[in-house]
């Protein structure tokens, strides 16, 4: 297997500790994020999966992809510590792209957060910019209020 190419597959039930684990030591767990309820609703819709890759034998790349019928989008993209800066970040992204154009979706949106540089840097060296929005977000669910 060469860096461009990082086989994908949809997550296993069996599998779910470990992505969040794999979400957990990339920092991209928040409190107010329930990351089994996210899972869960991704995996439940048609327009959403969490894929998973294995590097060396173990699962070491997760990313949770979906469209809503017209833009992609890609959530707790997540490279195990010792493989980033390898390359496999790069292919994962491509691969959760690829997922999107097999739907008919071509366009890709990426939220992150302001304060992460690194990660700005990292899309940005993908062909992401930064768009002329704003962001705007409100919680409708009481059962996740500071989400």
């Amino acid at each position: 297997m060469t860096r461009r190419d990082l086989p994908l597959r949809a997550m296993r039930d069996d599998e779910q500790a470990a992505v969040i684990a794999l979400w957990e030591r990339c920092g991209l767990t928040r409190p107010w994020n329930d990351p089994q309820r996210d899972i869960a609703f991704a995996r439940a819709s048609e327009n959403a999966d969490v894929l998973v890759g294995e590097i060396d034998g173990a699962l070491a790349a997760a990313v949770m992809v979906g469209h809503d019928g017209h833009r992609g989008a890609a959530y707790y993209v997540a490279i195990a510590p010792e493989h980033q800066s390898a390359g496999w970040g790069r292919a994962l992204m491509r691969a959760a792209e690829a997922w999107c154009r097999s739907r008919g979706v071509w366009k890709m949106n990426l939220l992150v957060r302001d304060d992460n540089a690194a990660a700005i840097a990292f899309y940005e060296r993908l062909g992401y910019a930064p768009g002329a929005t704003t962001q705007l977000g409100k919680v409708i669910d009481p059962l996740d209020a500071a989400g």
